[in-house]
C-alpha cells in the first residue's frame, strides 16, 4: 500500500500572509519605483485571484497606465520591467516574514509533524516565488520540519492556480504514480487553490483564509474555518461544508486527513 502524501499551499494556509505580508510588499515595492499604486484592502481582495506575484503585477499594465507612468510599450522590456518590480518585491516581503510578525495558522505545524512520523512525504506547492515559499516554510514548521518538506514553487510550471499543472507537478516529483493521486492530500485555501486540485485528481481540505470566506469550494472534501490545535486558548475548526462526512471534532487530525482519503465520493 502507498504511504499517502500531504501537500499544503503556503500563502493563507501556513500563515496569514496574504494581508499582512504581500500587500504591504507591493505596496513598498510600488512606493520604490514611483507608481502611482497603493492597493487597498478591498482591491487586493480581487487581486488575490490571480495566481502568481508578476501576474498581479500585470493587471496593472493597461495602455493607459504604460502610458501615464512612461513604461516601455515593447513587450520584452515591460516583461524586465515586471521582474525587477517583483525582484525587489519578494525582497521586502521576505524580510517581513523573517521579522517573525506574522503568526503560522493553527494546527499546520502540528498535522505536519504527525504525518512526518506516520511516514507520511511532505510538499508545498505553490504559485509564489521560491524563495518567498521557503521563508514562511521555515516561519511555520522551524528549520528541522522545514527540511522535511519538498518545495514546488513559481515558475517551476508553465500554468499558475486554478490550473492543475503544479499538483501535476508535485505528485510527479514526489513519485506518486497515477495509481497512488488517490493518496494525495492537499490543504488549500482558496477556490483557485481548490480548483487546481481537484483537476489534479486529488482530494483537498480547505481551511478559509483572510480573504476566502466567502468563495465557492464545491468539489473539496472537506471545508474549515481552521485546522485548529488542542491548546486551551487555540483556535477552534468550525466546520462549513463536510460532504464526505469527516466529522473532525475541535481541531482536525492525521485520522480526518486519512478519512478524507479513503472516504468514497460525496454527492454531486
Amino acid at each position: 500500500m502507498t504511504v499517502p502524501a500531504l501537500v499544503f499551499d503556503c500563502d493563507g494556509v501556513l500563515a496569514d500572509t496574504e494581508r499582512y505580508g504581500h500587500l504591504p510588499a507591493f505596496n513598498q515595492t510600488f512606493a520604490e519605483f514611483g507608481l502611482p499604486v497603493e492597493w487597498s484592502d478591498a482591491e487586493y481582495a480581487e487581486k488575490v485571484r490571480v495566481g502568481g506575484g508578476k501576474e498581479r503585477m500585470r493587471t496593472l499594465l493597461t495602455p493607459e497606465f504604460i502610458a501615464r507612468t512612461g513604461l516601455p510599450s515593447d513587450p520584452d522590456a515591460l516583461d524586465a520591467e515586471v521582474a525587477r518590480w517583483h525582484e525587489r518585491k519578494t525582497e521586502i516581503y521576505t524580510r517581513i516574514i523573517a521579522s517573525g510578525s506574522i503568526p503560522r495558522r493553527p494546527g499546520v505545524r502540528r498535522l505536519a509533524r504527525e504525518a512526518h512520523a506516520a511516514g507520511w512525504p511532505l510538499a508545498v506547492a505553490s504559485t509564489s516565488a521560491e524563495p518567498s515559499v521557503r521563508s514562511v516554510l521555515d516561519l511555520a514548521m522551524g528549520g528541522e520540519l522545514a527540511a522535511a518538506f519538498e518545495v514546488f514553487a513559481g515558475d517551476v510550471v508553465p500554468r499558475k492556480k486554478p490550473a492543475p499543472d503544479i499538483y501535476d507537478y508535485a505528485v510527479e516529483r514526489l513519485g506518486m504514480d497515477d495509481g497512488a493521486v488517490g493518496d494525495v492530500l492537499v490543504i488549500e485555501d482558496s477556490r483557485n487553490g481548490m480548483l487546481a486540485a481537484v483537476n489534479a485528481g486529488l482530494t483537498c481540505l480547505v481551511t478559509t483564509s483572510a480573504y476566502t470566506g466567502a468563495e465557492d469550494f464545491t468539489g473539496a472534501g472537506l471545508v474549515v474555518t481552521t485546522l485548529g490545535d488542542p491548546a486551551p486558548d487555540a483556535a477552534t475548526t468550525h466546520v462549513l461544508d463536510d460532504p464526505l462526512g469527516a466529522g473532525p471534532g475541535p481541531y482536525v487530525t492525521l485520522d480526518d486527513l486519512a478519512f478524507l482519503l479513503s472516504a468514497p465520493p460525496g454527492p454531486g
